[in-house]
């Protein structure tokens, strides 16, 4: 009911209902205690900018008649994950732009301090798994830590590797340490580990920002990568194109 509510909102439900799917694409974002309201916002304006970037824009406009679906749920401790945009497809600027600056708006919500990303793996699945009917389904999972409570996110990686979904992630390194700038080195481990226990598929990748500063860029970064077309007239069963770059 959430998710209708929001669509309506929106003003695009008839655009979720009617058209045809290129690629379902769940974005998680980490909203765990370790994300305070400063890095909150900087990361939801952040997904919005990259969403507004030109590139994106490119890729995400280049087939509206079999569009892009995408949906943005937020995660932390096992009772927390929350759809922020529901399933929409995006057919033309007008929806986008809707989209953008329904991120905007948002705002923090009470979370527990905790991250459970092996259930936030399986519920960017779950919402997947509502659009099999997509040629490419892929679950973008942003984070600034290991898990520490719930089921091993390599356990869930195991459960997901049959199923065809390429899983993708975004780790985000510390904005100011405190003794010297370590950065590097955290941002190293952090993302060895998802590479380890997260990612999913033959294609699948890990994009890193430094800092919530960051957050932007490398979302527009991984996006560009993650947003595949099909040139008309090929098969949904065949390779899958990247929108070059300019």
């Amino acid at each position: 009911m959430r998710g209708l509510v929001l669509a309506l909102a929106l003003g695009l439900w008839s655009t979720v209902s009617e058209a045809a799917c290129r690629q379902a694409l769940a974005l998680g974002l980490d909203v765990s205690g370790s994300v305070d309201a400063r890095e909150y916002r900087l990361q939801m304006d952040g997904l919005a900018a990259a969403l507004d970037s030109a590139k994106v824009r490119q890729a995400l406009m280049i087939m509206p008649d079999t569009p892009v679906y995408l949906l943005v749920y937020e995660w932390s401790g096992p009772e927390d994950p929350t759809v922020v945009l529901p399933w929409t497809a995006v057919t033309g600027p007008q929806v986008l732009n809707g989209i953008i600056g329904h991120l905007r708006s948002l705002e923090r919500r009470n979370a527990t301090p905790g991250t459970a990303l092996g259930l936030a793996m399986r519920e960017g699945v779950s919402h997947l798994n509502e659009r099999k009917e997509c040629w490419k389904l892929t679950l973008d999972l942003s984070g600034d830590g290991k898990s520490n409570l719930g089921p091993r996110p390599v356990d869930i990686k195991r459960e997901i590797e049959p199923t065809g979904i390429t899983v993708n992630a975004l780790v985000i390194g510390a904005d100011a340490p405190s003794t010297g700038d370590i950065r590097q080195a955290e941002i190293s481990g952090l993302s060895a580990y998802f590479h380890k226990e997260v990612i999913v598929g033959s294609d699948s990748f890990v994009e890193t920002a430094l800092g919530f500063e960051d957050y932007a860029a490398a979302m527009a970064r991984k996006l560009e990568r993650e947003l595949e077309t099909l040139i008309l007239g090929t098969s949904p069963n065949a390779a899958l194109p990247r929108v070059p770059s300019q």
